[in-house]
C-alpha cells in the first residue's frame, strides 16, 4: 500500500542535480499528520514544485544555448520546472478536494524530459491504496 504525499515531501528529478520538496497550500482542507496533504493537482511550477538547483537537460532552451556557447560541452543553467500535467497515477479510492490523493509512488513529467519523483512522502503513518 502507498503512502499519503504532504506538506514537505522531498523531490528528486532526474535531470536536476539537487532535491527539491513539495509545497501544498492548505486549500485542499485535508491535513495528513499535522501537515496540509497533496492531490495530484498539486503539481504548478514554483507553486508547489519549486526548482531543483541546476537542470541538465539538452531539452532545456537554456541548457542547449549554454552548452552551444560552450562548444558542445554540456553545461547546466539554472532549473525552472514546467509541469504541464498533474501528477500520475495517484490513488485509485481516496480523494483530497475531489482529486485522487498524491502517493508516493506517482510521478510527474517536465516539458524539459526530466521525470519528477517523490524520494520522501513527507507522511509515514497515513496510507492510501
Amino acid at each position: 500500500m502507498a503512502i499519503q504525499v504532504n506538506m514537505g515531501a522531498s523531490l528528486m528529478c532526474t535531470m536536476g542535480v539537487a532535491p527539491s520538496s513539495l509545497v501544498v497550500l492548505p486549500q485542499n482542507k485535508t491535513i495528513a499528520e499535522s501537515k496540509p496533504a497533496a492531490n495530484i493537482m498539486d503539481h504548478k511550477p514554483f507553486v508547489n514544485i519549486l526548482p531543483f538547483g541546476m537542470c541538465k537537460s539538452p531539452a532545456n532552451p537554456a541548457v542547449a544555448a549554454a552548452t552551444a556557447a560552450a562548444l558542445g560541452v554540456l553545461t547546466p543553467m539554472p532549473c525552472t520546472p514546467v509541469t504541464p500535467g498533474p501528477w500520475t497515477p495517484g490513488s485509485a479510492t481516496v480523494m483530497i478536494a475531489n482529486f485522487p490523493a498524491l502517493n508516493n509512488s506517482s510521478k510527474c513529467m517536465c516539458a524539459f524530459a526530466g521525470v519528477i519523483s517523490i524520494t520522501n512522502p513527507g507522511c509515514t503513518k497515513v496510507m492510501v491504496p
